[in-house]
């Protein structure tokens, strides 16, 4: 017997796209391509249809980082496979961690959790850049991947520290071939099992690719 459920709840936990006004604007890493969407035909200019164009960085809002993104002879986000971006994940409330990253002692008994996804902001900044984000350990990395983790996801804009030149949180993704999404919107959501469903657009030569990411309520619940 099937186990779809027409009314399973869905979460979006992807960021808009939009660009910069008064009321603010998609936060993008400093010095990294602010978004901007223009319309280049227009039904009130007489085109049968509306079409626009749009200017940003592959890591623009929420995202899958490519293996390519933090090593120069890893695939790009078009040769990874997708099996790490669906199925059941846990999402951690990691919101209270002090000291700036995620440490091992800081999370729960893990059991048979093939993607973690963290939740670090009390309130996901949707129109401002906060830099004093938490990162994860390089160790808590290493150990997700030791009790078979495949995917680490995290509302914020990065696994390493803003400030961070030697990026060993993303090195020990690389070593256990991880995958990692960034910058999702966890507002609302209870710690606990979900169905994930976050699937990067497939760009040739891609250090990232933007994702829209859902929850799904598991078919138990």
């Amino acid at each position: 017997m099937s186990s779809w459920r027409s009314d399973r709840r869905i979460w979006d936990i992807s960021q808009t796209l939009r660009p910069t006004n008064e009321q603010g604007g998609l936060p993008v890493w400093p010095g990294d391509t602010q978004f901007a969407f223009e319309r280049t035909w227009t039904m009130e200019d007489g085109s049968p249809v509306n079409v626009g164009r749009m200017t940003m960085s592959t890591h623009s809002g929420t995202h899958g980082d490519a293996p390519l993104h933090y090593s120069q002879t890893a695939p790009d986000i078009a040769s990874v496979a997708l099996d790490p971006y669906l199925g059941e994940c846990l999402v951690i409330d990691a919101t209270d961690v002090s000291g700036g990253a995620i440490s091992v002692g800081d999370l729960p008994h893990i059991e048979s959790a093939d993607r973690v996804l963290f939740r670090t902001f009390a309130r996901f900044p949707h129109d401002e850049w906060d830099g004093d984000f938490t990162a994860i350990d390089a160790e808590t990395i290493e150990w997700l991947a030791l009790q078979g983790v495949k995917l680490v996801g995290t509302d914020a804009p990065s696994v390493d520290p803003q400030e961070s030149k030697t990026m060993d949180a993303h090195k020990a993704v690389l070593k256990h071939d991880m995958r990692i999404l960034e910058g999702l919107v966890l507002d609302g959501v209870s710690e606990g099992r979900y169905e994930l469903i976050a699937l990067p657009l497939k760009i040739a030569g891609g250090d990232a690719g933007l994702t829209r990411a859902i929850l799904r309520e598991l078919p138990d619940a």
